[in-house]
């Protein structure tokens, strides 16, 4: 299966996120998410980096974030178990391309 999470290469001198999956995060102020029939687009808007989620259950996941203590309990609400470890890097990855950020 191929990855929830998929980016466009353009910016190599990304700052590096430590991601804690204990901690609170959000969709970051300046990214806007656009629905599409695979998932969603990620548009950051300092970055001009954009990034394609690929997976209805990543988009839910991304978006509701703010609304959980913290990224592992939003995982664990949404994700089966099975496909945790999966969407947890992919979070990572987000957190890295500052698509999320600790909130």
């Amino acid at each position: 299966m191929r990855s929830v999470l998929s980016l466009l290469e353009g910016r190599t001198d990304a700052p590096a996120v430590a991601f804690d999956p204990e901690g609170r995060w959000r969709v970051h102020p300046r990214v806007a998410l656009r629905p599409e029939s695979f998932g969603a687009l990620a548009y950051h808007y300092d970055t001009r980096r954009l990034i394609f989620l690929k997976s209805p259950t990543l988009v839910e996941l991304v978006s509701s974030l703010d609304r959980y203590p913290s990224a592992a309990a939003a995982v664990e609400a949404i994700v089966p178990a099975a496909e945790r470890t999966k969407y947890s890097s992919a979070l990572a990855r987000l957190a890295a391309s500052e698509v999320i950020d600790a909130g």
